[in-house]
């Protein structure tokens, strides 16, 4: 038999067979917290759906020595199973809340490494990734070096600007760079945040975030309206706000509260859940507007394009992000944004019907709300801002990606 018969067979055949990638992703959902990361599984599910990579992910949970409360909660969900085409491990470690976090990289490790070398064994992984920069970088650094496979780590925004700037972590985070072959950002300017605290900008590649086009559409908005005054008492009255994010001092909600003060007969609804639920409840009352901001808890994926379709602008003054999946989802909507100039924004709102981007004061917010209020862009040409994305199309450069380094 001719020799170039046999290796283009065997080329055929090797194409056939996926390759795989072992994600680590302290970032990921579970049963006690399902709205927790849902965007690195749509992501690494995407992957799985084309068929060219097998994707493992280990969700390694960190629980402390004595489980109370939320921990206790947490600990039930440490299972493992096939999510959605993935296959999926919860291995757990020990965690010192609050004063863990320059050590949780090597306890991660050392509880993963085990279980990714039984994984390996069984069938050898491609490449290990990691979904967020710390503490999963330096963590899965330490993995792909004892399994002797290249690496990728992704950087998503807080990862840059809160760990980048505890120098116990940025060195965890430079080694674990250079130690990688390939580096993610969601945006051109995470990218540059992440080349300021001395990672390789030769190893960066631009991964924009993904998007469910068949969820995210613009809905009717008086229809939208009815549905929230029928599941969660918002009156159908008045012009409506959203803010979608965790409830923590980062996401501004508190600018978005003191905004609404001057911003007679409209109402605003907080999305999400947080450490600071209880300040900005007792703000609204402080204010006198406890009748007007509506806190709806972590809503189901489902609902929130609801939300975002009976909403005039989605209001979110970050003081850091990366490229924030809630932006994308209110533009494909229809839902313009008044954002601050955090990371990507300026990625996102290259078009007035995109909405504005502000100052990060309540004087600043409100008002760019008032003239969204006065002449508010259309649904369809505020959707068109989004067209870019799908998860298909990240799935697609993630792909590629990975082939690049693994060759």
């Amino acid at each position: 038999m001719d020799r170039r018969c046999t290796d283009a067979g065997a080329s055929i055949v090797s194409s056939l067979i996926p390759r795989r990638v072992l994600s680590i992703a302290t970032l990921y959902p579970n049963s006690h917290t399902p709205r927790f990361g849902t965007f690195v599984a749509r992501s690494l599910e995407a992957l799985a759906a084309r068929g060219d990579w097998d994707v493992t992910v280990i969700n390694p949970i960190g629980l402390p020595p004595i489980r109370f409360g939320r921990y206790a909660a947490l600990a039930s969900a440490a299972n493992s199973g096939v999510e959605h085409g993935v296959s999926v491990y919860r291995p757990t470690f020990t965690l010192i809340p609050r004063f863990g976090g320059r050590f949780n990289p090597a306890l991660i490790a050392r509880a993963v490494l085990p279980l990714a070398r039984k994984l390996h064994a069984e069938r050898p992984f491609d490449i290990v990734d990691a979904q967020f920069f710390y503490p999963d970088g330096p963590a899965a650094a330490r993995i792909a070096a004892a399994l002797g496979l290249p690496l990728s780590i992704k950087a998503r925004g807080a990862d840059i600007s809160y760990w980048g700037a505890k120098p116990y972590a940025l060195r965890q985070m430079q080694a674990a760079a250079d130690r990688a072959s390939g580096l993610l950002a969601v945006s051109e300017a995470l990218a540059r945040d992440m080349a300021a605290i001395g990672l390789p900008k030769k190893k960066m590649t631009i991964h924009y975030t993904g998007l469910d086009r068949a969820r995210f559409t613009p809905h009717d908005r008086s229809a939208a309206r009815k549905t929230l005054a029928e599941n969660h008492g918002i009156p159908n009255e008045g012009n409506l706000l959203a803010t979608v994010g965790a409830l923590i001092q980062r996401k501004g909600q508190a600018l978005v509260v003191e905004a609404l003060a001057s911003l007679p007969g409209t109402r605003l609804a907080l999305v999400g859940t947080g450490e600071d639920k209880a300040r900005l409840e007792q703000q609204a009352r402080t204010l006198g507007l406890a009748d007007r901001v509506h806190f709806l808890g972590s809503l189901d994926h489902g609902q929130i394009p609801v939300l975002l379709s009976a909403a005039q602008a989605m209001v979110l003054p970050s003081a850091s992000e990366g490229l924030a999946n809630a932006w994308v989802e209110a533009l494909a909507c229809g839902t313009p944004l008044v954002i601050t100039n955090a990371g990507g924004a300026r990625e996102l709102v290259q078009d007035p019907s995109a909405g504005a981007i502000v100052e990060r004061t309540p004087a600043a917010i409100a008002d760019a709300i008032r003239l969204l209020l006065a002449v508010p862009p259309s649904p369809a040409a505020v959707a068109q801002n989004a067209s870019r994305f799908s998860w298909e199309k990240n799935a697609e450069k993630l792909s590629q990606y990975y082939g690049s380094i693994v060759g």
